[in-house]
């Protein structure tokens, strides 16, 4: 079984302290995976590691196979000779705490920009051949994101929607000229992946040879602004000029009265289902190249999804349609290799759960998960831990909650008096009983979110999904794995055999 019991955090590589204004994939990321190795956990969990767009959020990318060019690590591009010393100033003044993302969009690119002309002049020996090989294993998406980020870029930054006809119906003189014109910028934006997976997958290897499993984040829906929708879209819902006549969300509820208006396309999945789903197996496969095992975001989705019209101003009118439910799943199954049991997915089932969504995880076997926050209401709660099966995964919270300090600081007098007797304590620690209680669970997979373990307050929260603005924001602190923290998980991950 895939899903041996285990425990882990949730930490997003941006989140990782660091000399240059962001998490990134170089000596901090080591110092991680080796501080994770030695409490005995098993799991490190991240977000979408795509490029991110306007927002920021790793759940909006310009690709769903791509990687994020911002954890680029300048250090190890430093340690590749693809940079200097000198190529580093002057150093913008960083906030420590906090990603700014307005001045590393400014900063970095130019950064990867010296490292690509450096690469491109004089090619360090070996690197050559291994950029044109990543080019060749990557031949099924790099081409059209390369492309695309190249003529993104060109004009100005803006979706592709705004790009002249003929590019944004990719009628092909004008891709032949383009591709001309642009043969350099498209070689960059090559390179800059190129730089990204030789170092993640340096990180990844190292993790597993650490016995650290990834977990990674699959959104559901892609970015209407993509090289995904661009290239194909004949996929989705889209009118003759490429506009979305229905995107994605969620209905109204007690959280929100207007519902959440996400804005992705929609797919046509019966044009994904006479491919075989091929387009949905390159990108799991991909998925799988980054992670040992993915989280499927908006599982229910593929069960039955809100269909909003592609002008509307929020998600109250819409409708329910059928997903592509068990014969997709089936054939990611088939195309995986995976027996019944054995798929790679956590099945991220929050929300409005009906029974159909239910019996489409329980058919494939797959964990659903389970966040302690949502369980204080009472006795036949069923994010309680005695309602757990041990085929789920349970957080204390994850990056679109609170962090269990600050739940706990605004919860109800009713919420707060439920939870203090269910724990048996005092509230004086809550963050860790709520990790206690995860770990103590007969959960699968157990994970916090480092905020928890650090026991920060709502100052440290990661997403507020209603919020425009200021999320994704958040980064552990220099020193902050140093001192009685390492024995004290290690000691809960001893305790309940995880």
């Amino acid at each position: 079984m895939r899903f041996e019991r285990a425990a882990g955090i949730l930490l997003h590589p941006t989140s990782l302290p660091g000399a240059y204004g962001v998490g990134d994939l170089g000596p901090a990321a080591y110092e991680w995976v080796d501080w994770l190795a030695a409490t005995g956990c098993k799991l490190w969990q991240v977000l979408p590691l795509g490029p991110t767009g306007y927002g920021d959020s790793p759940y909006q990318c310009f690709s769903a196979m791509a990687g994020n060019p911002y954890m680029i690590s300048p250090q190890l591009l430093l340690d590749a000779g693809l940079l200097t010393r000198s190529d580093l100033a002057p150093m913008p003044e960083w906030n420590p705490q906090r990603v700014d993302y307005g001045l590393l969009y400014e900063w970095k690119p130019d950064l990867l920009e010296k490292a690509y002309r450096r690469f491109a002049g004089k090619t360090p020996p070996g690197l050559g051949s291994e950029f044109e090989q990543f080019c060749a294993e990557s031949a099924g998406w790099l081409g059209d994101y390369a492309l695309f980020m190249a003529i993104k870029e060109v004009h100005g930054g803006g979706g592709w929607d705004q790009w002249p006809a003929p590019l944004r119906r990719r009628e092909p003189a004008a891709l032949s000229q383009i591709q001309r014109d642009l043969a350099e910028r498209i070689s960059y934006a090559s390179f800059v992946q190129f730089a990204f997976f030789s170092q993640w997958n340096a990180l990844r290897i190292y993790a597993g040879e650490h016995g650290i499993q990834i977990i990674g984040d699959l959104p559901l829906f892609v970015a209407y602004d993509s090289a995904d929708v661009w290239a194909d879209p004949d996929l989705f819902f889209l009118d003759d000029s490429g506009r979305p006549t229905v995107v994605a969300g969620v209905p109204p509820d007690y959280f929100s009265p207007t519902g959440q208006l996400w804005g992705n396309p929609l797919y046509r999945w019966e044009a994904h289902k006479s491919s075989g789903y091929a387009w949905w197996l390159d990108r799991i496969r991909q998925a799988l190249k980054m992670s040992d095992i993915v989280r499927l975001d908006h599982f229910r989705g593929l069960a039955g999804y809100w269909e909003i019209p592609g002008d509307a101003s929020t998600a109250e009118h819409g409708r329910w349609v059928t997903g592509p439910g068990a014969d997709f799943l089936q054939a990611v199954a088939s195309g995986l290799g995976a027996g019944g049991e054995d798929l790679p997915i956590i099945a991220e089932d929050l929300g409005v759960i009906t029974p159909d969504v239910v019996a489409l995880r329980e058919q494939f076997h797959l964990p659903g998960m389970k966040i302690l926050q949502f369980a204080f209401s009472g006795p036949d709660n069923p994010f309680l831990p005695h309602h757990y099966p041990r085929n789920c995964v349970v957080y204390t919270g994850t990056h679109d909650n609170d962090t269990s300090r600050g739940w706990y600081a605004s919860a109800s007098q009713a919420e707060k008096d439920f939870a203090l007797r269910y724990l048996n304590v005092d509230g004086s620690d809550f963050a860790w009983d709520l990790i206690r209680a995860a770990w103590a669970s007969a959960a699968a997979f157990a994970l916090a979110p480092m905020q928890d373990l650090l026991d920060l307050g709502a100052e440290a929260r990661m997403n507020y999904p209603s919020r425009l603005g200021g999320n994704w924001e958040w980064r552990m602190a220099e020193r902050a794995l140093e001192g009685p923290l390492q024995k004290r998980l290690g000691d809960l991950v001893w305790l309940y055999g995880r």
